[in-house]
């Protein structure tokens, strides 16, 4: 008789704890994460892995880790980001996003993730020296769709025309054949890109950024819990110093 009570209880205490296992399994919540997949090193499609990779995806990874959520990241064009979010298709966006008033009306920004402005780049032969915008009188400029460079380059009377693009790859690839005079970009994203040798561009070191801005996570506003865990994450990932390490990984430091 002794010997069966302990086999119940045991029986007993096995099945609670896979109860109990199985409970805390479905309390772990899925988040599905859009992230583009060609702003290399922010995020980008590794091909050897056919996934989105990159320090985005580092850092919201690292969030689900500490926060106790899994982050299932799809490949997001840019332009579609915010409507995927608004339309419920994805949870969270995890991009090179500048968080800026007017995103900030139809979309939640976490807390700064990375600061940074944009770099120029010209073709590789184009020996100009360029510190600002009005250094380019006369010429045209492409910049990528959905930036906040578009309309800051439109502004500037002296650009003689700004073609838009869905990449900044499109953007170097009409630089290096010279159907358009120079591209603006984030500057992480060219500095990275052209240090690959991506393409017969060169990038203006003297040109000083004009729109500078803080990339963070975005949600949709009305998911303020969302919101804070995402944020409490963030900041324990700046406390411990693992925010830098993503960062020094990446070569965007």
């Amino acid at each position: 008789m002794k010997t069966a009570g302990i086999l119940r209880s045991a029986v007993v205490g096995l099945a609670a704890s896979v109860l109990f296992g199985t409970a805390a399994l479905a309390e772990s919540p899925t988040y599905t994460v859009g992230s583009t997949p060609s702003g290399i090193p922010f995020t980008f499609l590794n091909v050897e892995t056919n996934q989105i990779d990159g320090v985005m995806v580092d850092i919201v990874e690292a969030i689900g880790e500490l926060e106790g959520f899994t982050p299932q990241v799809e490949a997001t064009q840019w332009s579609a980001l915010i409507p995927s979010l608004t339309s419920n298709k994805i949870d969270i966006i995890a991009a090179a996003m500048y968080a800026t008033p007017e995103r900030a009306q139809v979309v939640a920004f976490s807390e700064p993730v990375y600061s940074y402005g944009e770099g120029l780049f010209v073709k590789g032969d184009d020996s100009g020296s360029y510190k600002t915008l009005d250094d380019l009188e006369g010429k045209v400029i492409g910049a990528q769709v959905g930036t906040a460079y578009v309309d800051a380059i439109k502004a500037n009377p002296n650009i003689k025309e700004v073609k838009v693009y869905d990449s900044i790859a499109d953007i170097m690839r009409d630089v290096a054949l010279g159907r358009i005079d120079a591209g603006v970009g984030d500057w992480p994203v060219v500095a990275y890109q052209l240090n690959q040798g991506a393409s017969k561009v060169r990038l203006v070191e003297e040109y000083e950024s004009q729109i500078t801005g803080d990339v963070a996570l975005a949600v949709r506003q009305s998911d303020t819990e969302l919101l804070d865990t995402l944020n409490a994450g963030l900041g324990k990932l700046k406390e411990s110093g693992k925010l830098d390490e993503i960062v020094e990984k990446w070569g965007i430091n």
